[in-house]
Parts: C-alpha cells; structure tokens; sequence
C-alpha cells in the first residue's frame, strides 16, 4: 500500500523551472507537433507499415541470447522506405521534455538534443533534407504502441534495446549505452540503488526498464500505485512519461526516481538541488532506434545511416553530438558502442 503524503510541498531550483517548462512543453507540443493519433492518409503521416513477422524473428525472440544484435546495414530500398519517400517526411517518435536529448528550447522554441540529431541524420539520408521530418511528441509508455499502431516510422527517444520489446518491435544497432541509476536530492540519505529505499516513495515511468528493475528488486521501496493501470491509476509513482518524476520530486511528492542515468544527468543539470546516487549505473542498457516489427529494410536502413553516424573517431557526427548535448553531464565517453549484427 502506499504511504499518505504528509509532509507539505517543497519546490526546488532548477533550470528556468521544471515544472514550467513541463507546462510550456505540453502548450507548444498541441501548436507545432502532430498529435499523436492514427493516420488514415493524407499528407504527412499516410499509410505506414511494417510488414509481416518471419517464423525466424518469432525464434529468435524466443532465445534472445544477443537482443542488441541487428540487421546488417544496406543503402536499398523497401516496402518502408518507399513509403516515407513517397509521403516526403519522415515521422519520428520523440521526446520534448528530456533535456539534452529531446526537448524543447524556451528561447526557440525548436527541438534539440542529442536524439534529435539523429533523427535528423536519419532523414537526411533517406529523404536527402535533414529538415524533412514530422516530429511527433510520445510519453514513456506509447513507444511501442505508437508503432505498432502505425502513428510513426520510428521511435528515437532514449529506448533500450531488450528481449521483451524485440517480441513487439524491431531495433536498430545500439547507438548508446546507459544504465539505471537513483535520482534524489542532494540532502537525501538515499545512498544509491540499495537499502537505503527501504520505505521511500520512489517513482518511474510506465513502461520503462526502470520499473521493470523495481519489481524484480525494490529494497523495501514504495514504487507502485493504488488502482495502477486502471482509470483510478493516480500517476504518483507510476507516471505515463519520465519527466512527471521529477516535477514529483521537486514538489516533494516522491522521495527519489529510478530512470537511465543519460536522463537523469540532463535532470540533474536542469535541477542543481538534485543528483545522482550511487557510483554508478547498476545496469548495462542500449538504446536503439525502434521501428514496427518486420520492418527490416528501415532498420538495415538505419544501421547504415548509424555506421556512417559513428565513422570519424574524434570528428565523426556522433562525437560532435555528444560533445554539443551529453559531455557537461555524461563526461569522459570516448565513442558510441560497437555495433553487433545477427551472424556475427
């Protein structure tokens, strides 16, 4: 059972305000981005598919002994491909409330970070216009569904590559690796992922990995609704999307969040009352580009555009990236992980 919030609200500094720039994002995601709901047709968002699934891919789920291993990279065409260039855009499940990797400038208004670019390299390669892409803002737990209702061609928003989503979706190579970590403030006697959550109200998004990891060990921690899932669900300490923790926790209504440590700096950044716990990540995570399952021409597609992404060492595109949005917060990574291909 969860326990009664008793103690009064508190607010905490952060960047220009982070329970304002939640409002601000919701304000300006309803004026310049899709809504995130079915196409029937028309411009922009016609008529996307993924193909069937292959007896081979419903096996190797099954197995999944190297769940980051994907399709070996190809500059052809396809069913998926085709139908992006017909519509001329490129649809993209993004985040806007991530600082550093998807979220929204105050000052421009514009998308930016670290997902965002890629986004941008994907289109550039497909369509020849870095510009030509339809962002479509999506919460933590609509990843999956957005694709397998057909709302988008790909997610790019800080998505682990694991064995259960490869059963709904299909991903790209790994393009980062991450790990989950405790987010609390800094005067906190939370220590990291361990006892000291004993009796904590921690919070996670749906959906995400970090919740997966606090039912499977929680150390005595309150991390689950009354009523979660239903219509009751009061999205305290299971929230649709992963920047709702920390607006929890800077009003005092959670002790702690438990997300990917590549989120969770740009938050600390936002948020200089607050930081990470613990030495270091107590997982090893990858994120991948997903599309809808059997959709293998996009996703050879992207691992090309993604080996074309890392090639350059210090100068390549990935690296320029990470030093524009990730360095201050993640330093000292010197290059993306290596890819792994199906065969290898």
């Amino acid at each position: 059972m969860r326990r009664a919030i008793g103690r009064p609200a508190r607010r905490l500094r952060g960047w220009g305000g982070v329970t304002g720039m939640a409002a601000a994002c919701a304000f300006t995601a309803a004026v310049t981005l899709l809504p995130l709901a079915h196409h029937d047709g028309g411009a922009g968002g016609a008529g996307l598919s993924g193909g069937g699934v292959a007896t081979a891919d419903r096996a190797r789920a099954e197995a999944c002994t190297e769940p980051e291993a994907s399709l070996r990279p190809s500059d052809g065409g396809g069913p998926n491909i085709d139908r992006i260039r017909q519509r001329g855009k490129l649809i993209a499940g993004v985040d806007q409330n991530s600082f550093r990797w998807g979220y929204r400038n105050p000052a421009t208004r514009q998308l930016e970070g670290f997902d965002i670019d890629l986004v941008r390299a994907i289109a550039e390669d497909v369509l020849g216009d870095p510009d030509a892409v339809v962002f479509r803002a999506i919460p933590t737990n609509q990843r999956i569904a957005a694709l397998e209702n057909d709302r988008v061609d790909v997610v790019v928003r800080t998505m682990t590559i694991n064995c259960k989503r490869l059963e709904q979706v299909s991903f790209s190579t790994a393009y980062f690796q991450a790990g989950q970590q405790v987010l609390a403030p800094k005067e906190s006697a939370i220590t990291g992922y361990d006892s000291s959550l004993k009796g904590k109200r921690v919070c996670s998004a749906e959906g995400s990995t970090a919740y997966e990891a606090l039912e499977k060990q929680s150390f005595g921690a309150l991390y689950k609704d009354d009523h979660d899932g239903t219509g009751r669900d009061p999205d305290l300490l299971t929230v649709p999307n992963q920047l709702d923790c920390l607006v929890r926790l800077q009003l005092g209504e959670v002790d702690a969040v438990v997300t990917d440590n590549a989120l969770a700096a740009g938050q600390a950044a936002q948020d200089p009352a607050v930081e990470l716990k613990g030495k270091a990540p107590f997982t090893t995570e990858y994120y991948g580009v997903a599309a809808k399952k059997g959709a293998d021409d996009l996703v050879a597609r992207v691992n090309k555009v993604l080996v074309d992404y890392r090639a350059g060492g210090a100068d390549s595109a990935w690296m320029t990236s990470y030093r524009r949005w990730l360095a201050a917060g993640l330093p000292g990574i010197s290059g993306p992980p290596a890819p792994t291909y199906r065969g290898d």
